[in-house]
C-alpha cells in the first residue's frame, strides 16, 4: 500500500495486476475502508486482465483526515434537508468524485472502469454523470439515484448505522460493527464469525474516524436526486443490488438502472449490504462479463 496525492489530498492506495492492463477502480462506501473489498475479489479481477486500484475515501482509513473542516451537527442537517433545504456541510458527494479523478491523473490512468458499492456507487453516479471521459464502465453496488421516494431504509437498519459504540475500546467497537452486520448483512452470504471478528478488528487497528464518518454521512444526506442526471448518462452501464438489502431497499437500485439509459439491472437473491466474501465471489461473476464487453482485453 501507498499514499498517493490526489489534489490536495493524500489517498491510502493499493493495486493488483499489471499496470498496462485496462483499470478498475473500486470505490468504498459509507465508513468502509480499502480492506473491505476482499484481497480474493481484487485478485480474481486481477487474474482476469486487470489493474485493480483500491483505496481509502478521504476521511477514512489511513486516508487523510479532515478535521479541520469540524463535525456536522446531523440533526441540523437532517432536519434541513427535510424542510427542502441545502446545509452547509464540511464537502459534497461531488468533491468525493473528484478525489478519483485526481487520484486517476496522479496514477496517470486516462481512462478506468469504475465500480463503487453504497455511497461509493453514488460517487461513481456522479463519475459517469460528470466525467464520463475518464471512465470505460460503471458498476453501482447496492447504491440509489438519491431519490427519497424509493430509497426509505428499514428502520432498525438505519437505527443500527446511526448508532455508536459502547466506548472507544477496541473490543466495544468490534463488537459494535458485529451488530451492525447482524442486522444489514447479506443473509444468503453470510460472512464466518471469526473471519468478521478478525476482518473488523483489522479496520480498527488501521484507524478508526468518528468524525470523518459523519463528514461521510452529512455528504451522503446532503447529496440531491441524480435521477434527472442518469438519464443523462452514456457509457455501459451495470447496477448490482440485494433482494434482502435493510439499508438501501431494492427499489433504489431499480430506480437507478430505470433512469440509466440502456443500463443493466442484476437483483442478487440472499444480499444484503455489506462484502462479505462469498458474496465477492458472486460479484465477480457479474462484473467480469461487463468489464470483459467494455474493454480493449
Amino acid at each position: 500500500m501507498a499514499q498517493v496525492k490526489a489534489g490536495s489530498l493524500s489517498l491510502e492506495v493499493e493495486t493488483f495486476g499489471k499496470a498496462e492492463n485496462p483499470a478498475v477502480i473500486l470505490i468504498a462506501g459509507l465508513g468502509f475502508q480499502l480492506i473491505d473489498w476482499p484481497v480474493s475479489f481484487c485478485k480474481t479481477l486481477a487474474d482476469a486482465g486487470y489493474h485493480v486500484v483500491r483505496f481509502d475515501n478521504r476521511d477514512v482509513g489511513k486516508s487523510e483526515r479532515l478535521e479541520n473542516l469540524g463535525l456536522p451537527d446531523m440533526e441540523k442537517v437532517i432536519a434541513a434537508r427535510s424542510g427542502g433545504e441545502i446545509p452547509d456541510v464540511p464537502y459534497g458527494l461531488h468533491q468525493m468524485a473528484e478525489d478519483v479523478v485526481h487520484l486517476m491523473d496522479s496514477l496517470s490512468l486516462a481512462r478506468a472502469h469504475i465500480a463503487g458499492m453504497s455511497m461509493g456507487g453514488m460517487i461513481t453516479q456522479l463519475m459517469a454523470i460528470h466525467h464520463s471521459a475518464r471512465c470505460l464502465s460503471m458498476t453501482s453496488i447496492m447504491s440509489s439515484s438519491g431519490e427519497a421516494s424509493v430509497s426509505a431504509p428499514d428502520p432498525e437498519a438505519m437505527a443500527a448505522i446511526s448508532g455508536a459504540p459502547a466506548s472507544p475500546a477496541r473490543e466495544d467497537i468490534i463488537a459494535f460493527g458485529l451488530g451492525v452486520n447482524d442486522v444489514i448483512g447479506s443473509p444468503g452470504f453470510r460472512w464466518d464469525r471469526d473471519a468478521l471478528k478478525a476482518h473488523i478488528g483489522h479496520c480498527v487497528d488501521r484507524g478508526v474516524s468518528p468524525n470523518g464518518y459523519m463528514r461521510q454521512m452529512a455528504a451522503v444526506f446532503t447529496a440531491p436526486s441524480r435521477r434527472e442526471e442518469l438519464k443523462k448518462v452514456s457509457i455501459p452501464a451495470l447496477v448490482i443490488h440485494g433482494t434482502e438489502d435493510r439499508l438501501v431497499p431494492i427499489s433504489a437500485g431499480q430506480d437507478t438502472a430505470d433512469h440509466i439509459p440502456g443500463a443493466t439491472m442484476v437483483p442478487v437473491d440472499g444480499m444484503g449490504h455489506d462484502l462479505s466474501p462469498d458474496l465477492c465471489v458472486r460479484l465477480a461473476e457479474i462484473i467480469l462479463p461487463h468489464l470483459n464487453r467494455h474493454s480493449s482485453i
